[in-house]
C-alpha cells in the first residue's frame, strides 16, 4: 500500500495514544540497507524520551502478522521510550478502521484487543461500517456494542482519525507496517528483512537516538 505526501504537523502527535516500556538484541543499523532517514524530521511529543511510532492498518495482512512480535517487544520497552500506534487510511473504505482503533482506546479496551480486531477484520470479514457487525464483535469481546458504535461516530474519534491521517501525511508514510524512531529514522519488516530484524533495527535506532540527546 503506497502513498507519499509530506506535510509538516508540529505537535499533532501529542493527542495520539501513548504506551510506554524495552529492547531486544544488538544489531547494526545501516542507513540505506535496513533503515532510512526522513528528509523532514518531525517533532516528538514527549521531551526527554525516545518516541517510537508504528503506522499500521487493521486491513493490512503484514500488520496482522507483525502484531504478536511487536506487542511482545513493546511490553519490554524501558521507561524512557514511548510507543504509539497511528492507524493509517489511504482510502475512504479504510477510515472505519481508524475510527474503531480510537473508539476502542476511548473505551479503555486492553492492548491485546488489537490482535482480535486483526483476526475479526481479516479472517472473519468484520464489516466495520455495519453497526450489527460492530455490536457482535463487541459482545464477543466483553465490550458494550452500543457504546462502541457511538464512540466510532462521535466527534472526538472523528477528530483523532483526521489527525492520524494528517500525521501519516506529515511523516510521508508510504507503506505499513512502518516504525518511526524519534521522528527521524524509519524501518519496517520489508526494509529490515523480516519482523525480528525490524525490531532489532528499531532497538539499534533507539540507542542511536539516545546517544544524540
Amino acid at each position: 500500500m503506497k502513498r507519499r505526501n509530506l506535510v509538516h504537523l508540529a505537535g499533532a502527535l501529542a493527542a495520539l495514544p501513548l504506551l510506554g516500556r524495552p529492547a531486544l538484541a544488538a544489531v547494526d543499523a545501516v542507513e540505506g540497507r535496513n533503515f532510512s532517514v526522513m528528509s523532514q524530521p518531525q517533532p516528538v511529543s514527549v521531551a526527554g524520551k525516545v518516541e517510537v511510532i508504528e503506522f499500521f492498518g487493521y486491513w493490512c495482512p503484514h500488520c496482522r502478522a507483525f502484531e504478536p512480535k511487536l506487542d511482545a517487544w513493546v511490553k519490554k520497552l524501558p521507561a524512557d521510550v514511548v510507543f504509539k500506534r497511528v492507524p493509517v487510511a489511504w482510502r475512504p473504505g479504510q477510515e472505519s478502521a481508524q475510527r474503531l482503533f480510537f473508539a476502542l482506546e476511548a473505551l479503555g479496551a486492553p492492548s491485546g484487543i488489537h490482535e482480535k480486531v486483526f483476526a475479526a477484520v481479516q479472517l472473519q470479514g468484520l464489516a466495520l461500517d455495519q453497526p450489527a457487525a460492530i455490536n457482535a464483535f463487541a459482545a464477543a469481546n466483553g465490550l458494550d456494542g452500543a457504546k462502541l458504535s457511538e464512540a466510532m461516530s462521535g466527534f472526538a474519534v472523528s477528530s483523532k482519525a483526521r489527525m492520524a491521517t494528517q500525521v501519516s501525511k506529515a511523516y510521508g508514510v508510504d507503506g505499513v507496517p512502518s516504525l518511526v524512531i524519534q521522528g527521524r529514522f524509519v524501518t519496517s519488516p520489508g526494509t529490515a528483512g523480516g519482523e525480528d530484524a525490524a525490531l532489532q533495527v528499531a532497538d539499534a535506532l533507539i540507542r542511536k537516538a539516545k546517544g544524540a540527546r
